[in-house]
């Protein structure tokens, strides 16, 4: 039986792929910061969910997900889906430093505990949610835009290092545009896709052991095209006109 770790299982995409796995057969550990969710799921499945309640920001958090991985017996995929963005054009410093904390230092204590489960063992799968927005800087929420590079760049470094050594370690940068999901609130986005459809799309991927999963096509030809744009004419575009609060 395969077993999975899914950080950040309470809700949207994580919460999906949690369930998507459990139905194929997977035996799934879930963490997230909402104990009420955590034990509805594993009352709904008895048997295929295991859970721990973990807050990415805490310094404990590491020795948390080693609990999780008591629990579940082992690992053979980490899934970090856990991420806080909000739409912030002040910038507010305070929304940028909850932004950081949790996209920038939560993701690396955590991902770098399950790089060093995996070395260990020399082979396993790390994935994790990054974005389409961290193609390029955003004024919009122009932290929210860093960490995700900062995440695509992490998991590009360690992906290196694994190839270097020959830990066997499989990464998957999964790219979701904009998914309809409590993540996502207060304006209307463009090119907004269901969480059910972009988690199969994600699910799919991640079987296949593919390095990057962008979903979906639209959002490939837009990263196209945010590439071709020149750095003087892309500080000049207005985001927020295709936005409706």
């Amino acid at each position: 039986m395969k077993r999975a770790v899914i950080m950040g299982a309470t809700s949207g995409i994580g919460n999906e792929v949690s369930r998507i796995l459990a139905a194929r057969g997977w035996k799934v550990g879930i963490a997230g910061r909402r104990e009420d969710i955590l034990k509805s799921m594993c009352e709904e499945a008895p048997g295929s969910f295991v859970y721990e309640v973990i807050d990415v920001t805490d310094p404990a958090a590491p020795e948390c997900l080693e609990r999780l991985i008591g629990k579940l017996g082992g690992m053979d995929l980490y899934l970090h889906s856990s991420g806080y963005g909000r739409m912030n054009p002040g910038p507010d410093e305070q929304l940028d430093a909850v932004t950081v904390r949790t996209n920038v230092t939560g993701f690396v204590l955590l991902v770098n505990r399950a790089f060093h489960y995996f070395r260990e063992r020399q082979h396993g799968h790390i994935a994790a949610i990054t974005s389409v927005a961290g193609t390029r800087g955003l004024g919009l929420n122009a932290s929210y835009s860093a960490s995700k590079r900062f995440q695509m760049t992490y998991l590009g470094g360690l992906a290196q290092l694994s190839n270097n050594n020959k830990y066997n370690i499989v990464f998957t940068d999964i790219r979701p545009g904009f998914v309809k999901t409590p993540f996502l609130h207060m304006s209307s986005y463009p090119m907004l896709m269901e969480s059910a459809y972009a988690s199969r799309i994600m699910v799919k991927g991640l079987l296949k052991g593919k390095r990057l999963v962008i979903i979906d096509w639209r959002y490939r030809i837009l990263i196209l095209v945010w590439h071709l744009i020149p750095r003087a004419l892309w500080e000049r575009i207005n985001l927020q006109r295709f936005i409706r609060k």
